[in-house]
């Protein structure tokens, strides 16, 4: 077969039009677009703007000027309305990030009709008016639409967005079903929770290739288990209609399918499971959050909330504990070392040596291995050679300096033990002057010390470091009113001293250590904690043990109270009082175990950054990566908590789930734990109104096993 030949003219034709459109994808006006857009908007800074927050095309790298594909201005509290016009003309972008800013005003409806657009995320905002194309013969090319947390109202036609994959119309006061529902053929996710709907589920019930619905926190009403057989949503993993009306009967084959999560006070049906009814009270309900991951942010809050890629974070062995290292292949002339040793000199030096190298092994090996149940500092004769200022290194090489000249002058006030007279002087004698080998942790607030006072209190020291600037009757202002709050799983201040600008807090010690060394690093087997004389795990013979042999550690029992026992212990500091007391800071290390595994929370209400918002949302987050944490055995990272995230909305929690919980557990244990990682899916929400209040987490925990142990 011949080949054909392209004339010349031809040839020189297509380069001259490949050329010319280059060169118009090049020299384009999109950034002065951008620019003149949020010109007027609060808080936007147009020379920095590009660098830090848009994606330039990637198929012009050499290009002065390139098209935009990617605008992304996620959360750079900015606030005002976007002069939507001049961005008419960017014939490239593919997507709009703008949401977690305030911005308000109308989404013109031209905005859906741009071909090259896939995804628009504008959720956290306040934009409002109606969600339909310009010109209705049109197709909208949109794939991903995340609209939550606006004020869109009840005109919302989606006839031309046959594409759509991914929908979130959430807490918007839609009040009723959006029309063109039945034309999303291709949509996969569907999220209208919060926005006041009534009706029933015939809207959605033809979605065949729906995987997630969210319908919580509406107002649908009919017979709940006749719509969901009649319905064809085979593909469906993720299903919640939590706080609605409905009635009729649910199967306990359904219940099983989505758990007894997915039908929270969702109204008075009856079923063959313990479901509650729905409550005579106002509630404001959880929810759930399937958005357009963000790829940027610009504070710590907002980071911590980026949803990345799905892909499951790399395993460890032993959950995360290092295995130790593999033998050495022994020396072929070791055999040949004792027949050359000729003198008892010589002897003696060998077993110097080894003694020698016994003694470095276990010191590394201390290091590698600090567990809370070491054996504390006893008190020490302190002698004061010189007056003060005194400092302290920690571990990782910060000093903290108490500034006053003599030790015993700065009294140690014991709120539980009045009658106990202790000084600063005596901190430094059962610390041993502060030093390493005292140190437990070192955390964002400071180091923290285990010590045992005179008369045998065992106490753990904590420096606050983020207290030096405040007075001292703020301080002992604080302190009083901290120690007021009683809570079986709270760790209340037992005393205090104020050497200098330093603040040191005593907490009783927790002889089974914080949560995260529990879930890490504590052998199991661990010895008697109550037998300080010695730390039988330094001495033993062979390697450390996996968590995940433990009998206490696979315990599903251990894992649920646990997880109940800190939800109980945050939602008495956010509703016990007449305004709640924040903990800003909720981390697995901030987790104490007492002898039974009661948790106790530990270093809650103390002053904080003054730049950082703290809010009871951002607890209610951090409260979830806790209990990811404790379902899986792996770090509460990003990565961990959006691939957790990814696999709860499809349906595959149980993949996601600790080993030690889900081998040869049986079907109850592992469904528990699975819905328990539901939970941690709803506090973990993007957006803070989606996520539920502790008071509500703590029936949520309690209804997932009924038998737990009550109030």
């Amino acid at each position: 077969m011949m080949e054909m030949e392209i004339p010349s003219t031809t040839l020189l034709l297509l380069l001259m039009l490949l050329f010319v459109a280059a060169e118009s994808a090049c020299n384009t006006a999109d950034r002065e677009a951008v620019a003149r857009a949020f010109r007027s908007v609060s808080n936007f800074d147009s020379s920095s703007w590009l660098a830090l927050k848009t994606q330039l095309n990637p198929h012009l790298p050499n290009c002065s000027n390139p098209s935009i594909t990617d605008l992304n201005l996620t959360a750079m509290n900015l606030s005002g309305t976007p002069s939507w016009k001049f961005l008419r003309n960017m014939s490239d972008l593919r997507r709009v990030d703008l949401s977690h800013n305030s911005l308000q005003g109308y989404v013109p409806a031209w905005l859906w009709g741009v071909h090259s657009l896939t995804a628009v995320n504008l959720a956290g905002n306040k934009f409002g008016g109606s969600i339909k194309l310009e010109n209705t013969s049109s197709i909208s090319s949109v794939k991903q639409l995340n609209l939550s947390g606006n004020r869109f109202t009840n005109v919302v036609e989606l006839g031309g967005f046959g594409n759509l994959q991914s929908l979130d119309l959430s807490l918007n006061e839609l009040t009723r079903w959006p029309s063109g529902l039945a034309s999303l053929s291709k949509l996969e996710v569907l999220d209208v929770s919060g926005c006041n709907v009534s009706g029933d589920l015939k809207p959605v019930s033809e979605l065949r290739m729906l995987r997630y619905l969210d319908l919580s926190m509406n107002r649908l009403a009919g017979d709940l288990g006749l719509e969901l057989e009649i319905s064809k949503l085979d593909q469906l993993k993720f299903l919640n209609v939590s706080f609605n009306n409905f009635t009729g009967a649910v199967s306990p084959e359904k219940i099983q399918r989505f758990g007894k999560f997915a039908f929270f006070h969702a109204g008075n049906f009856s079923s063959d499971f313990h479901i509650p009814r729905a409550p005579t009270t106002s509630h404001t309900p959880p929810h759930l959050n399937k958005s357009i991951p963000k790829t940027s942010s610009n504070n710590s809050a907002a980071r911590a909330h980026n949803l990345r890629s799905h892909t499951p974070p790399p395993i460890s062995n032993n959950n995360n504990l290092v295995p130790p290292p593999p033998p050495k292949p022994r020396s072929k002339t070791r055999a040949f070392l004792v027949p050359a040793v000729a003198g008892s000199s010589s002897l003696i030096i060998l077993v110097a040596l080894c003694s020698l190298l016994i003694h470095r092994r276990r010191r590394m090996l201390r290091r590698r291995t600090r567990w809370a149940i070491s054996k504390p500092v006893r008190p020490q004769p302190y002698k004061m050679e010189r007056s003060g200022p005194f400092s302290f290194e920690t571990e990782s090489g910060k000093l903290w300096t108490a500034d006053i000249k003599e030790p015993a002058s700065a009294p140690v006030v014991m709120l539980e033990k009045p009658l106990m007279s202790f000084t600063f002087k005596d901190l430094i004698a059962a610390t041993s002057h502060f030093g390493k080998d005292s140190q437990l942790a070192e955390g964002r607030s400071g180091p923290v010390y285990r010590a045992v006072l005179p008369g045998d209190v065992h106490v753990a020291i904590k420096v606050l470091e983020n207290a030096r600037d405040v007075g001292r009757d703020d301080a002992i202002a604080m302190f009083e009113a901290l120690a007021k709050i009683r809570h079986p799983n709270l760790l209340p201040i037992s005393g205090y001293c104020i050497a200098g600008k330093e603040k040191l807090v005593l907490y009783d010690y927790m002889a089974n250590g914080d949560l995260h060394r529990w879930l890490y690093e504590l052998p199991a087997g661990a010895p008697n904690v109550e037998d300080w004389s010695t730390d039988t795990w330094e001495h033993s013979a062979g390697p450390p043990i996996s968590p995940a042999a433990s009998p206490v550690k696979m315990s599903w029992a251990t894992r649920h109270r646990i997880a109940l026992g800190i939800a109980r212990g945050l939602a008495y500091l956010h509703h016990a009082g007449p305004k709640p007391v924040l903990h800003g800071h909720l981390i697995p290390s901030n987790v104490l175990l007492s002898d039974d595994f009661e948790p106790r929370i530990a270093d809650y209400g103390m002053v904080r950054d003054s730049g950082e918002a703290l809010t009871a949302e951002f607890d209610v987050y951090c409260f979830g990566l806790v209990l990811i944490e404790l379902m899986t055995g792996r770090s509460g990272s990003d990565e961990c908590v959006a691939w957790v995230r990814g696999v709860v909305r499809e349906g595959r929690g149980v993949e996601a789930g600790d080993f030690a919980l889900t081998q040869g557990g049986c079907g109850e244990v592992v469904g528990e734990m699975v819905e328990t990682l539901r939970v941690g899916y709803l506090c973990t929400a993007e957006i803070g109104r989606k996520r539920p209040t502790m008071r509500q987490v703590v029936g949520l925990l309690k209804d997932i096993r009924p038998t737990a142990e009550a109030v």
